[in-house]
């Protein structure tokens, strides 16, 4: 039996709490009632001013919603800037701590109503303990006050220093939800990991468009403002793709998108990346703010929208890739700076979303050579560096942060950067840097002292890279150099770029169908590493085992070894001093399915080994996959 968004209050009767439900006022039904609060969603006040809502289960979203003064968006008193809500969770038992910043939400419901004005405040917190948290609540006002650290500020309302507390249980989630699976950390290796489960991750999905969120039904006058409207998006595609019990706001908008992140996750994608900035980029459509020109008051209607869009993707599994910002916008806070504006901003969006389970941060897309910025305001090596710093210190879940390259990474690797890894682009159409160029970056990381977690999410170039199927089906050269290039080189996935000199491209895509092949393909990349429970986590590149060049080792040697011909044929591996022995199959990463027999079943003996041929298709690509019998 399941209780679903029943309501109660807590009273205080002789120092004892009881539970008074609304509907019965019976025993059985007060312990039925408690009972299906562990299991289920729920919302209860502690007090007047404070509702706590969601599943109060592990890695669900548990929302503190706040009744605080009555202001809007367009308020003189700006309640983003001159107010500041931060909420201190602590687990009663290990005394680990989280401070989670706040943000104005209107009227608490503003996805469906539009509201611009109200007394709502909310924090989200993903609490990774069960047991009793405990939450003392800062809310202070002042000039600034969002992006101070001052301890003069005044009281904001009477919710500053209420304190309570709330129980929670274990998820009862599973599959592909990330709910089941805990927060997806960077643990200063190659390779990112699930919290709960301790289960490494590899990515696949889109890179593109990068206008993913300029919307048409999403909140917000964007998208007939006259500046680029022609790209503004209906993603009319992906309405089929809706299911019934999706979420929708504002009486069913909404399903486009939605079914847009269906498709892909039904393709065996889990990733997916957007901009969230873009007023002087490409597209000028996507941008938290209530319009162009002002940068310290936000749209809540429109973010709660981006939220739904969100944590539906956390149920399908995918991967949330924030693109914070583009090349051209690099001066346009602050002048590049790390200043009001930009704290501003940041603070927003992990306010909004840092709860989500899997994310990175990506501080700029194609960010410009400070030596000889080609279009855009020169970014430093100590201004990237001092964002990273501020945005690690905001983001109580310390999420992956990454740079999208235009220039090289010199300068921001160490172990005193706050940089975690790469989010790596190439420029050639074959795709045939990307191997090298995440060899390179690993290396130089390593070498000053810091593991990074690198992936390649712009693979080929800006004119062509990933091809429409109906221009290319097969996609050998993507298949073989960048996405198997990618993952034999030690880099933790992909996202696909899509050419602006084709159809469906970065700026114009409506419809992920367009490379539904190519989906095809990265899953049968994905299958092969977990469906044979290869420990790539423990493997590393080594290419000069093997016989034949361009091909590409990834291993963990004296135990198991992945080989990747790209044209198949007959090579041999050295095994170095291992007298061991070792099974011999092929895995087709053209079609899938299972591991393949072929003449040579075994090797063993030290130095180069024969692997032979292929069991078909002897001239195509091959993974042969050896583990020690």
């Amino acid at each position: 039996m399941q209780f679903k968004n029943i309501k109660f209050v807590i009273l205080n009767l002789n120092n004892k709490h009881f539970m008074k439900p609304f509907f019965k006022k019976t025993r059985h039904a007060l312990a039925l009632l408690v009972l299906a609060f562990s299991i289920t969603n729920y919302s209860f006040s502690q007090n007047s001013e404070i509702t706590i809502k969601g599943e109060l289960k592990k890695w669900h979203k548990v929302t503190l919603e706040l009744q605080g003064p009555e202001t809007s968006e367009n308020a003189k008193d700006n309640p983003f800037l001159n107010y500041k809500l931060d909420v201190t969770f602590k687990h009663k038992t290990s005394g680990k701590t989280y401070t989670i910043p706040g943000y104005y939400a209107a009227d608490g419901d503003a996805g469906n109503t539009s509201a611009i004005s109200g007394n709502i405040w909310k924090v989200h917190f993903a609490p990774d303990e069960t047991g009793m948290w405990e939450y003392n609540i800062r809310f202070v006002k002042g000039k600034w006050a969002a992006v101070r650290v001052s301890n003069k500020l005044k009281t904001a309302g009477e919710i500053n220093k209420k304190t309570g507390s709330f129980n929670i249980a274990k998820s009862d989630k599973t599959g592909v939800d990330l709910r089941s699976k805990g927060r997806l950390n960077y643990v200063g290796e190659r390779y990112l990991k699930f919290a709960e489960t301790g289960e490494y991750f590899l990515k696949c999905g889109s890179d593109a468009p990068e206008n993913f969120l300029a919307y048409d039904e999403f909140d917000g006058t964007f998208h007939n403002d006259g500046f680029k409207d022609d790209l503004v998006k209906t993603w009319e595609a992906h309405e089929k793709d809706w299911k019934q019990g999706d979420p929708t706001w504002k009486n069913g908008k909404g399903k486009d998108l939605i079914g847009a992140v269906n498709y892909l996750a039904s393709k065996g994608m889990n990733a997916f990346s957007f901009i969230t900035m873009n007023i002087q980029g490409d597209d000028k459509n996507v941008f938290p703010y209530v319009d162009y020109n002002t940068y310290d008051r936000f749209d809540t209607s429109k973010l709660d929208q981006w939220e739904t869009v969100f944590e539906h993707a956390d149920k399908l599994g995918m991967f949330l890739h924030f693109k914070t910002l583009e090349a051209e916008n690099q001066g346009l806070l602050d002048n590049g700076g790390t200043g009001l504006y930009t704290k501003l901003y940041y603070r927003e969006l992990i306010a909004r979303f840092g709860h989500h389970l899997a994310l990175n941060w990506n501080l700029c897309e194609e960010t410009g050579d400070w030596q000889n910025p080609p279009r855009t305001f020169p970014v430093d090596v100590q201004g990237r560096l001092t964002l990273a710093n501020y945005v690690a210190s905001i983001d109580p879940y310390k999420h992956h942060i990454v740079i999208h390259n235009g220039n090289w990474f010199t300068g921001v690797y160490g172990k005193e950067s706050k940089f975690t890894g790469a989010s790596l682009q190439t420029n050639k159409d074959d795709f045939r840097n990307v191997h090298k160029s995440v060899l390179r970056i690993l290396k130089e990381a390593d070498a000053e002292g810091k593991t990074w977690a690198v992936a390649c999410d712009e693979p080929g170039d800006a004119q062509h890279s990933l091809l429409p199927d109906a221009e290319n089906p097969e996609h050998n050269n993507a298949r073989k150099n960048g996405l198997w290039g990618a993952m034999m080189a030690g880099a933790w996935g992909t996202e696909w770029y899509f050419g602006y000199k084709h159809a469906h491209s970065d700026l114009t895509c409506q419809d992920y169908r367009s490379r539904d092949l190519f989906w095809d393909q990265g899953k049968i990349c994905l299958d092969f590493f977990k469906n044979n429970n290869v420990e790539f986590w423990k493997m590393t590149s080594n290419d000069a085992l093997i016989s034949t060049k361009h091909d590409y080792v990834l291993a963990n040697e004296g135990n198991s070894y992945v080989v990747f011909l790209k044209n198949g044929g007959n090579s041999q591996l050295d095994m170095g001093n291992s007298n061991s022995k070792y099974n011999v199959l092929w895995y087709n990463p053209r079609t899938g399915g299972k591991l393949l027999k072929s003449k040579i079943k075994t090797i063993s003996g030290s130095g180069k080994q024969d692997l032979g041929f292929p069991p078909t298709d002897k001239t195509k690509d091959w993974v042969v996959y050896l583990t020690k019998k």
